[in-house]
């Protein structure tokens, strides 16, 4: 990541495309020791691309990622009893952790 956004720096301040050399300098002037084959990967990954044709490709595979919310619905719906017990227990677990069950108080 500190690779990729050392680059993404490189590019912001008007660098249409940085090299290996000029990431490890970015990353060297605030100490951040280097593994060469890492930052090779990530610029041979991203020989030949524009940062923008990069996020649009991110965007598109994030885009097919299940986020889980149309199932949270769709089994809240089905099964509110259980969202009910779920809530129930979360209440007892908040009990227990109270100051009550040690026996003293803060100014005892």
């Amino acid at each position: 990541m500190k690779y990729l956004a050392a680059y993404l720096l490189l590019v912001a301040g008007g660098k249409a495309a940085p090299t290996a050399a000029d990431v490890k300098s970015v990353l060297g002037s605030v100490g951040v020791e280097v593994e060469a084959d890492r930052l090779e990967s990530l610029i041979k990954a991203l020989e030949g691309k524009t940062v923008d044709e990069v996020l649009a490709e991110g965007k598109e595979k994030l885009a097919s990622v299940p986020t889980g919310g149309a199932v949270a619905a769709g089994g809240a719906a089905a099964g509110g009893a259980a969202a009910e017990e779920a809530a129930e227990e979360a209440k007892e677990e908040e009990k227990e952790e109270s100051d009550e069950d040690m026996g003293f108080g803060l100014f005892d």
